[in-house]
């Protein structure tokens, strides 16, 4: 209630109206694309959109205080809560306090555990082989366009449904084929996240209580995602779950209640599918345009695995050694993170170490799209895609990461980022061994559909063609 109280339903600042008439798109494509050009012109990288109740910055002490000095009084909020929990309920991800931290230790224990991990990794290796890899070989050649944001968006799906509850949607099947299931999850976090555009909380509100519209099409996906996901419970329950290792199967051990059960796998799906997807979207398109770091990715893979050697997958300890191929994907999150922003709530009244004051009640944004295109974070060549600039002596060097919020940092860092970059790796690395991935308009730069994630509206389309292999 405090926040919808700090809430101006009007406002005569620049910015205010700028956002409520949209007339920013008259110069930008994308609204991270105008926050970037709002927070460049900041004195302290910092501002706030009273409409909106939102003080953004890009920061990064700013970061470093919101995510790790100050934690305890910028919890998701009840706000953020509320706009997710149709969908999340009691998930990881919308929850705070003991909840959070009962989940958060259990997901700790999981994800770090070796023989999780290499189960994760045997799904990915497996949905490589018997599915990517067909399928791309299938169109290559061929003069036909492919959607490679689709693409991996089913891989993704398909690896973190069999991951989180032993369920195989087989959104990549070679005819790639509907999923009712996956048309309901991405209405379900498209709609969810559509909540946080309109000016007032009351508007989809009412919507909600009224059943009306966008509201209306939001409850009935979650209830089909409701009704997928009791039966993969009901039926762990009469199987037996000890001896599996998805997410599911090993949280049962420890939870009962069916519907955090539920909530649980559901932040799960969320935060492994979209996020991979999303992250090699842009990495493709990034290397599209600098075929220079593909063959230096390339030369690094054939040196460490040996020449040719595309039939089989690289080991751990081989892409721990593959220092350029780390330094690429995550400049190229630096320039396109997967997750734009991130917002917390105020607790109680407080003062960023860039002397802002922020009151009670008020959203806080820090905003890791805007933060890699910004000189007095990473220099004069911010918007140079340049994978070096992560390496020392030919070795991965880590920024600060507060200066790289792409994971989250402090106290919530991402518990799934190490699975996610192997998971990213292993697409790469087989991808560009055995393919020529020609994206059909390089020089079209992405523009983001709404949601939790980024999406790229209209998608990747690219052609394929097979490389010719010297053995």
């Amino acid at each position: 209630m405090t926040f919808v109280l700090r809430l101006k339903l009007w406002c005569n600042c620049e910015i205010c109206q700028a956002y409520l008439t949209s007339s920013w798109t008259k110069e930008f494509d994308n609204l991270c694309d105008w926050y970037t050009h709002l927070l460049r012109k900041s004195r302290t990288g910092t501002i706030y959109i009273h409409v909106l109740g939102n003080t953004v910055t890009a920061n990064p002490e700013n970061v470093e205080h919101i995510l790790q000095t100050r934690f305890e009084n910028y919890p998701k909020g009840k706000p953020f809560s509320a706009l997710l929990g149709d969908l999340l309920g009691r998930g990881i991800f919308n929850v705070d306090g003991d909840s959070w931290k009962f989940q958060r230790k259990i997901a700790s224990l999981e994800l770090g555990s070796i023989s999780i991990r290499m189960h994760a990794f045997d799904i990915v290796t497996s949905e490589i082989h018997s599915r990517l890899i067909p399928l791309l070989s299938s169109v290559s050649g061929k003069e036909q366009v492919l959607d490679l944001q689709d693409v991996l968006r089913r891989f993704s799906f398909d690896n973190i449904c069999k991951f989180s509850f032993g369920l195989d949607p087989g959104c990549l099947k070679l005819s790639l084929p509907s999923s009712e299931f996956a048309e309901a999850f991405d209405l379900a976090s498209q709609l969810s996240a559509q909540r946080a555009l309109v000016s007032t909380p009351l508007i989809w509100k009412v919507k909600r209580l009224l059943n009306l519209g966008s509201e209306k099409q939001l409850k009935e996906a979650i209830k089909m995602v409701d009704e997928l996901a009791q039966q993969m419970i009901n039926q762990r329950r009469e199987k037996g779950f000890s001896g599996s290792n998805d997410l599911l199967s090993r949280f049962m051990g420890t939870i009962n209640d069916d519907k955090y059960l539920r909530d649980i796998v559901v932040s799960f799906i969320l935060a492994g599918r979209d996020t991979v997807a999303s992250g090699l979207t842009s990495f493709f398109w990034l290397l599209s345009k600098h075929p220079e770091v593909e063959s230096a990715i390339r030369d690094e893979s054939e040196r460490i695995m040996g020449p040719s050697d595309h039939q089989q997958f690289a080991s751990f300890d081989q892409m721990r050694e593959m220092h350029y191929l780390h330094a690429a994907l995550y400049e190229s999150m630096r320039l396109f993170p997967p997750v734009q922003f991130d917002s917390k709530f105020a607790q109680e009244d407080d003062i960023l170490p860039d002397f802002t004051f922020v009151t009670k009640g008020t959203r806080v944004t820090f905003h890791p799209y805007a933060m890699g295109r910004m000189e007095r974070v990473w220099g004069p060549d911010c918007l140079v895609y340049k994978p070096d600039r992560w390496l020392k002596n030919d070795r991965y060097s880590p920024e600060n990461p507060y200066k790289y919020p792409v994971f989250q940092a402090g106290q919530r860092v991402c518990l799934g980022k190490e699975m996610a970059l192997v998971e990213m790796k292993c697409v790469v690395l087989s991808i560009i061994s055995r393919f020529n991935i020609r994206v059909a308009d390089p020089n079209q730069a992405p523009r983001f559909a709404s949601g939790l994630t980024a999406t790229v509206r209209g998608g990747l389309p690219i052609l394929v063609e097979e490389r010719e292999l010297n053995y």
